[in-house]
């Protein structure tokens, strides 16, 4: 297994990619070959089953674009069965505290490293050496989006087989007790630059939702 994304990040290129909810195989198909570098198809609120999105992954067979998958928790068999069908990473939301980080990355990799299950299917299926380099090339992204999650920032990206985290300006929103954000708000802008210093610090890529709002 060859994670391109995981590549370009360790290289600290900067990436782009987009949401994916609407499930059918021409989106995705389509969309991975216009210019992204990453498709995350959206487990947890658009209504994909996990035939729809195997099928949506596999038009994106011969791009560059890597297929990442947020699945609808953080939970070991459903991260399991979403890797299983050819996904490159996961996108975990609500990660917040060093321990669910730590359950995260356990979900992700094969033992010793972890507890995923041996059953790879699709994604070993024309890879021989997937068994093999699989621990190394996923790409584990935790979902910063609550303040427990910002207060503990330092604590979860001390876990080091996180790869990135990104941040989500809504849930964040709603835990500061808004409707929607309000990117004229101290407090609530304080906490994307503690997030952003941190994994400077740490060495880990970081990103963000972003809409006209937020990249004005």
């Amino acid at each position: 297994m060859k994670n391109l994304l995981k590549e370009k990040l360790q290289k600290n290129q900067f990436v782009i990619g987009t949401f994916v909810g609407l499930g059918h195989p021409d989106v995705t198909e389509r969309l991975s070959r216009i210019g992204f570098d990453w498709l995350l198809i959206d487990g947890e609120h658009a209504p994909l089953g996990l035939e729809t999105m195997q099928q949506m992954m596999q038009s994106m067979n011969r791009s560059n674009c890597t297929p990442l998958v947020r699945p609808q928790w953080n939970d070991i068999v459903t991260i399991k069965r979403v890797l299983d069908i050819g996904d490159h990473g996961v996108l975990i939301q609500r990660v917040n505290t060093k321990e669910e980080a730590e359950y995260t990355v356990s979900a992700c990799k094969y033992p010793p490293e972890g507890l995923r299950g041996c059953g790879p299917r699709r994604a070993a299926l024309f890879d021989q050496d997937y068994l093999k380099t699989a621990n190394d090339e996923i790409l584990v992204i935790v979902q910063i989006e609550t303040r427990k999650a910002v207060d503990n920032i330092n604590d979860i990206l001390a876990v080091k087989e996180i790869d990135a985290c990104y941040i989500g300006p809504m849930d964040l929103s709603r835990s500061f007790g808004f409707e929607s954000p309000k990117w004229d708000n101290p407090p609530y802008l304080a906490a994307f630059d503690k997030v952003l210093a941190t994994a400077q610090k740490c060495g880990n890529p970081a990103g963000i939702f972003a809409s006209q709002e937020n990249i004005r």
